[in-house]
């Protein structure tokens, strides 16, 4: 029988493909065609999307982006067998866009259903798991730390080292906490494979447990993500029957229960310890540090807090070695990087390239460029409380240090970009803004702050002595960095003083 897959996750179903879905399962019963269809995950072409895929025994062939009213005319022309149709993108393969990244992390997304454990095996799934059962705790930790793995979530702190305190901290209970409340803006990563490949996500976390001694995991999933807590509810359920969860972890003796909990739909709770007091049904406040998490975590006990991202990539160092990993990236920037292309980019989506890709080749050759036609002017990387970068600074490669260099900040991926309209003035008031609005409000740089900040960006705007009020946003910027309690404070300066710094015509007006 002939495999129709249509995608499942919530981009797809927002350009269509639900309804694209239910019309080829009518258009096939009014023809007599006998098909499976599969709700697979994207690939992360939204460009393309909603893309449609079949397997006959002869590779996957890819037809995009498919409306519901295009899909008699597909039929009438021999879909879903030999099709000669304008919207056939040919094989796999033959997408350029795809065929030149360096899928890692999304090797199974859109290929396999995203809830079948025989399809996540039949592509290697599990096999980091078994190998891990077979090691010590202290030699998982040692793989992890010798492949450079760092937090995808935005610090990018080594993930082996934090692994090494909770596994050398005595407790009686250990956790593994996954932070996926992705709330930065124009970011999707950790949705995607959330949506798209979850059994890799429960698979490293599952390891981070026996490398640590944790035996219980939480997924903090931000509540605005509905598809991808229907996917992983089922996952959780079908690893739980399989035997990869529970008491005795595929016979090994070794338990790991996992649980899944939503956000409380605040930004702030991105934060690692905002995010433990949510967890354990308190306000989501930061805390001071020290104690750190992995000292003192969640309910007072060691914790491992990794992004959706660095866990998932776990599960590819175990089952290839952490040498394979490491041999990929630039400098200390180790492994692949998933790029998250928005704003007004001509193919948005999903790109994973090795650190060291220079960010023009990610907006050109993977972008496209603007999906108005005008001239790019300015690429926010690394979420709301990044950078903005012009065009001199474009050729910089997309690595940790690299970008520190040159004041930029990679964050968990995210590429915005913007045209010649663009007014970066009302950008940094945004910034400022965005502040105002999700700060906890436990530090007066932050809660006073970004309120003050707003209130000296709109007297700019309005040409209201603009030279002492910069030299006045300065300050107040400096004092935001050095003495805000987290990052929400500490790095919402960065968006401003970038604007200031590489567009000041849009700060003084004639």
């Amino acid at each position: 029988m002939i495999r129709v897959f249509v995608p499942r996750d919530t981009t797809a179903a927002a350009l269509g493909a639900d309804r694209v879905a239910a019309a080829i399962v009518a258009e096939a019963a009014r023809s007599g065609i006998a098909i499976e269809l599969v709700r697979n995950g994207s690939r992360g072409a939204f460009w393309l999307e909603p893309l449609v895929e079949i397997e006959d025994g002869h590779g996957r062939r890819l037809f995009g982006p498919v409306e519901p009213g295009d899909v008699p005319g597909l039929f009438a022309t021999g879909f879903p067998f030999a099709a000669d149709h304008p919207l056939s993108l040919g094989a796999v393969e033959d997408i350029d866009w795809l065929a030149r990244q360096q899928r890692l992390t999304f090797s199974r997304a859109g290929v396999i259903d995203p809830v079948s454990i025989p399809d996540y095996e039949a592509q290697g799934g599990f096999h980091g798991l078994r190998k891990a059962l077979q090691l010590s705790p202290q030699a998982i930790v040692d793989a992890v730390k010798a492949s450079g793995l760092r937090g995808r979530g935005g610090a990018a702190f080594p993930t082996g080292v934090k692994w090494q305190t909770v596994l050398d901290t005595d407790a009686p209970q250990k956790y593994i906490a996954c932070n996926a409340d992705e709330g930065d803006s124009g970011t999707f990563a950790d949705r995607l494979l959330m949506e798209a490949d979850p059994y890799q996500l429960i698979e490293g976390m599952i390891i981070a447990g026996l490398a640590t001694g944790a035996t219980r995991g939480y997924i903090y999933l931000r509540s605005e993500y509905p598809r991808a807590r229907d996917v992983l509810e089922q996952a959780l359920s079908l690893a739980y029957a399989a035997g990869y969860l529970g008491e005795d972890v595929l016979g090994s003796g070794q338990a790991f229960d996992l649980e899944l909990r939503l956000g409380a739909n605040a930004y702030i709770c991105g934060e690692e310890t905002a995010m433990l007091n949510s967890l354990e049904g308190k306000r989501g406040l930061v805390r001071f540090k020290p104690p750190l998490p992995a000292v003192e975590g969640l309910f007072g006990q060691p914790t491992v807090i990794n992004n959706v991202l660095s866990l998932a990539a776990v599960s590819s160092i175990l089952a290839e070695g952490a040498e394979a990993y490491a041999a990929l990236g630039e400098g200390r920037s180790k492994g692949t990087l998933t790029v998250q292309l928005g704003g007004n980019i001509a193919r948005g989506g999903l790109v994973e390239v090795p650190f060291g890709t220079p960010l023009r080749t990610l907006l050109q050759e993977y972008g496209g460029g603007t999906a108005s036609g005008r001239a790019m002017r300015a690429v926010m990387v690394g979420g709301p409380l990044g950078t903005y970068l012009p065009e001199s600074l474009w050729d910089t490669p997309l690595d940790y240090e690299s970008f520190a260099a040159v004041g930029g900040m990679l964050g968990h991926g995210g590429v915005v970009v913007f045209d010649d309209t663009v007014d970066l003035s009302k950008q940094a008031r945004f910034a400022m803004a965005f502040c105002a609005i999700e700060s906890c409000g436990k530090c007066t740089p932050c809660r006073v702050g970004s309120v003050r900040g707003v209130e000296i960006l709109d007297k700019i705007r309005n040409n209201i002595d603009i030279e002492s009020n910069i030299n006045l946003l300065d300050d107040l910027c400096e004092t935001m960095i050095d003495g805000s309690l987290c990052a929400m404070g500490g790095l919402t300066p960065h968006p401003v003083r970038s604007a200031l710094k590489h567009f000041p015509e849009d700060f003084y007006r004639s």
